[in-house]
């Protein structure tokens, strides 16, 4: 039987009445991210043996799923596959259900309807190739838990006991590694809690790549960053997603600052869902329809879409910072 371990990076697996991988019990409160593992020692070589398993298979795949939160239909109808490699929007309003997508995708809440594969197998047995960022609300300035630490934690954050012999060296390494990869270097080794949010957000997806996940989930990445930190943490993602292979599904508010980047759309909206490219989706017909309300998308200089007018649906249920 597979062991599902879910490993908050920077905490690790929580205990009774003990601090979480030698950190202590009061930063259980820290946001961060999640490695998301299945096994007792999840690593490299397993992530290459599964990756040589599912060569061809879609990284995800929707097929008339549907989701229900306290009795109530949220969402119903999607029909998606992502491959490696591309770059995937959940898109819609608050309270519409992205991050319950997400959370299906992991296997953290079952379907109503329909199915879910991750690398061809069921929700929740390939999570160890799955790389998640869910939405946070910020940092506790006073740790002094630096940004090298935060990365450090996804690598082997979730291993008790003594190193194995070159264990520390490699775990080192690879921290540059990423600290490196997501342009971090000048300000890693400073406590987490005085960084600008795009720096932290920057070190969060460091941690999320740590295992070399097929599968990166990121739940409003954007959220509370200025438009010039939502542009970089856009393009880096991209950047991420093109030179690695790495699928990424990204959920977001707004889809402007993503849009020249996605390879696909899952638009979630009271009207129901869409999937496509986003010329196929973001579209003021598409998107009226969704919202049940004018909608209009209108065309920059260089012929990028924006959209315009987009309205705020009233929440339906609590999904946002749900645990």
């Amino acid at each position: 039987m597979i062991q599902a371990q879910i490993v908050l990076a920077g905490l690790g697996t929580a205990g009774a009445g003990r601090g979480v991988n030698g950190v202590s019990p009061r930063f259980a409160g820290c946001p961060s991210s999640l490695a998301i593992a299945a096994g007792r020692r999840p690593g490299l070589k397993k992530n290459r043996t599964m990756a040589d398993k599912t060569v061809g298979v879609p990284v995800v795949e929707l097929r008339r799923a549907a989701a229900a939160l306290g009795g109530r239909r949220i969402w119903s109808g999607v029909d998606a596959s992502v491959a490696a490699g591309e770059f995937v929007a959940i898109l819609g309003p608050n309270g519409v259900g992205k991050s319950t997508l997400l959370r299906a995708i992991l296997g953290l809440l079952p379907l109503a309807e329909g199915t879910v594969r991750l690398l061809g197998r069921p929700p929740g047995r390939a999570n160890r190739a799955v790389g998640y960022l869910p939405q946070r609300r910020g940092f506790d300035a006073s740790p002094r838990v630096r940004g090298l630490d935060l990365v450090r934690l996804g690598v082997d954050g979730d291993r008790w006991g003594l190193p194995l012999p070159g264990a520390d060296r490699r775990a080192r390494a690879r921290v540059r590694e990423l600290v490196e990869l997501v342009g971090a270097g000048s300000y890693a080794h400073r406590p987490v809690g005085q960084l600008s949010g795009g720096e932290q957000q920057r070190l969060l997806i460091a941690q999320a790549l740590a295992r070399r996940p097929r599968l990166v989930l990121l739940d409003e990445p954007l959220d509370s960053l200025d438009l010039p930190n939502q542009a970089a943490v856009a393009a880096l993602v991209s950047r991420i997603c093109r030179t690695g292979r790495v699928a990424v599904m990204i959920v977001a508010h707004d889809v402007n600052p993503i849009l020249p980047y996605l390879d696909r759309v899952i638009y979630l909206g009271p009207g129901g869902a869409v999937t496509g490219t986003p010329a196929e989706v973001i579209t003021s017909a598409t998107l009226s329809r969704l919202y049940r309300t004018p909608v209009e998308v209108l065309s920059t200089s260089d012929g990028r879409p924006v959209v315009v007018g987009q309205p705020e649906a009233p929440a339906v249920h609590a999904d946002r910072h749900a645990s």
